[in-house]
């Protein structure tokens, strides 16, 4: 499952087919604001919409406005109060206030740059969108400069008020070694937070359909097959077998990547042979050190549920906050 929406990719489609396009984004917020900053709508010169940008309250607006700016070809910065009754129309419990900016591709926002954020995108490449919203500064793609809003997956605009940033992470992916109970708790409550979940066990009666129904499920050798899904930064990797033959390998393989947490199921006792074993393997102290085990934040979990809490409220806290 792909977490991305498909938002720049469909602006880009309707422009290369010749029907105009313009992305709206969101720039700024006040109050209860029906969408964060960085949401955005996809708009064609022949009125069809991709996204949303007030969950529907000012869409219509922001549509004709659009429509109006691919004619043009300029951008617009359009401010929108959000009335009580407006808001709860769409479900919030007060007013707010949104600012979007609306780009017409190819006259405004330079085709082959829009081309190259799809790609990072494609490739699960962390990219930042910067727009100078006074028309001054042009506009342009960064890959670092922006470590706080990247880490916090936080669009909006700088100290300076006119540039605005736009944050476009990689959906965040979790890796579970290890078909077992706790993992059948992980794996659903990582979806909803946004996750998408990948289980790996080469033990088909383990991982199996009916044990875990829906879920992507990997019977392949751990550290095959966690280079095949990929270890990235925007990736959390967590062993839970208790077994090194199955664990060691894909915990040598992400000690060795770019992923933001790594957890690992086992007592004080259990963990301290781990650390034997991947010394001896040639692993250092700092790169031992990535390991969170045993796995979780210490709330005194009892059982599957609540230590799959611990695990998702510690990948949590490593994301936001460093480790």
């Amino acid at each position: 499952m792909d977490r991305f929406d498909q938002i720049p990719e469909t602006a880009l489609g309707w422009h290369r087919a010749g029907r105009g396009a313009a992305l709206a984004t969101v720039v700024e917020t006040w109050g209860s604001a029906p969408r964060r900053v960085g949401a955005q709508l996809a708009v064609s010169g022949e009125g069809e919409i991709e996204g949303s940008v007030s969950g529907g309250c000012v869409e219509g607006a922001v549509v004709a406005e659009a429509l109006e700016a691919i004619e043009e070809g300029e951008a617009r910065l359009l401010t929108f109060g959000v009335s009580d009754e407006d808001a709860f129309a769409v479900g919030l419990a007060c007013g707010g206030t949104i600012r979007v900016l609306v780009e017409p591709v190819g006259s405004v926002l330079p085709e082959a740059m829009l081309a190259d954020l799809v790609e990072h995108r494609a490739e699960r490449r962390p990219v930042a969108y910067v727009a100078d919203l006074e028309g001054h500064g042009g506009r342009r793609l960064a890959t670092d400069g922006f470590t706080e809003r990247f880490r916090m997956d936080r669009s909006g605009v700088e100290a300076d008020g006119r540039t605005f940033v736009a944050i476009h992470n990689p959906p965040l992916r979790l890796i579970v070694v290890g078909a077992v109970h706790i993992a059948q708790a992980l794996l659903p409550m990582a979806r909803i937070a946004g996750y998408d979940p990948v289980l790996i066990d080469p033990r088909e009666a383990f991982g199996s359909e009916g044990r875990f129904p829906g879920e992507r499920i990997l019977h392949d050798w751990p550290d095959d097959a966690v280079a095949a899904v990929g270890l990235d930064t925007r990736t959390a990797l967590v062993l839970l077998t208790h077994d090194p033959k199955l664990d060691d390998p894909a915990l040598m393989r992400a000690l060795r990547a770019p992923v933001f947490y790594i957890g690992a199921l086992g007592s004080t006792r259990t963990h301290a042979k781990r650390v034997a074993r991947l010394t001896e393997a040639g692993f250092g102290e700092a790169e031992i050190a990535r390991i969170h085990a045993p796995v979780g934040l210490d709330i005194g979990a009892a059982g599957p549920a609540e230590i799959a809490v611990a695990i998702l409220a510690e990948m949590t806290r490593v994301l936001r906050q460093g480790a």
